[in-house]
């Protein structure tokens, strides 16, 4: 018993001396393999967890929510789930291949070194890839824009149809679909956050009576808020700032009323409707639009 033993002990010393750094290699591989399903795995499940979760809400507790809202959360969990996907295969996969070399006696400094003036000729090239994929993760993490959202972000203007980490895609009014470098956004204006703003001029006659334009306008924004559609979009009373500009033909009388976000198109169609009609019924003379011109023809 004692010389098998012996002998296995040998034997398996020798086999060790003679594939040790094959062993070392199929270890590493194997244990990165490991890892990486292990690690994508919990991100996996942790980005289903939050889409079961959001699209699993209660409506009763959820009103305020729309679809686009809960796509767009969807779909910036699922992007940070892909970067990080990627970033754990990509550095898993670099510490095992530097890991292998090592055990087969290569001078992995001096690859190192070399692959970093690569990396940086790589980089000063594809420089302008690099800095879309940057601004992407910061557009992403930050959450400046979502799926859904209405945003103006300089050459285009409309609705956020896609957020990748290099392209948003941006469908405008006319139907045109942009796409837009993450790279080239350098500032966004976005309709979608918050709360937006509906900023109506009426431009009445000059001869007409200030004060009953002003009742009316107010009753038509009053009008509105009863409204059975839109009454739900109105954040808070319509305010009548006044006179916002005047000259000989026209003045202008000013209304702004606070809006949910996505509705200001729809509220700002009705509640010019709404004042058309309130003048009308009133008998306030709009203004013409039109210059009259007084020619001298006496010599």
């Amino acid at each position: 018993m004692h010389v098998l033993t012996a002998s296995f002990v040998d034997s398996f010393a020798k086999f060790w001396n003679d594939y040790q750094s094959l062993i070392h290699i199929v270890l590493i591989a194997v244990g990165a393999l490991v890892l990486r399903s292990v690690l994508l795995a919990s991100v996996k499940r942790v980005v289903r967890g939050v889409v079961t979760g959001v699209r699993g809400k209660n409506k009763a507790n959820d009103s305020d929510e729309s679809p686009l809202a809960k796509a767009r959360v969807v779909q910036r969990t699922r992007t940070i789930g892909s970067v990080l996907g990627n970033f754990i295969t990509w550095g898993i996969s670099l510490v095992a291949v530097i890991m292998v070399l090592g055990e087969l006696g290569v001078a992995v400094g001096g690859l190192i070194a070399g692959a970093g003036i690569i990396g940086a000729a790589l980089g000063f090239g594809a420089q302008s890839l690099v800095r879309d994929l940057i601004s992407g993760l910061f557009i992403v993490f930050e959450d400046q824009f979502g799926v859904g959202d209405s945003v103006d972000v300089g050459e285009a203007s409309g609705v956020v149809e896609t957020v990748g980490l290099r392209v948003t895609q941006i469908r405008d009014v006319q139907g045109t679909l942009w796409y837009v470098r993450n790279g080239e956004i350098v500032r966004v204006g976005n309709q979608s956050q918050g709360w937006s703003r509906v900023v109506l001029d009426v431009a009445i006659d000059a001869e007409a009576n200030i004060e009953k334009a002003t009742a009316a306008i107010e009753l038509a924004a009053k009008n509105l808020a009863k409204h059975p559609t839109h009454k739900h979009d109105l954040m808070g009373q319509a305010e009548v700032w006044g006179v916002q500009d005047f000259d000989g033909d026209q003045i202008v009388i000013r209304i702004a009323q606070q809006v949910s976000p996505k509705t200001i198109d729809s509220v700002t169609r009705e509640l010019r409707a709404e004042i058309l009609s309130a003048l009308s019924k009133a008998k306030v003379q709009l203004a013409s639009g039109r210059q009259s011109i007084f020619v001298n023809t006496s010599k």
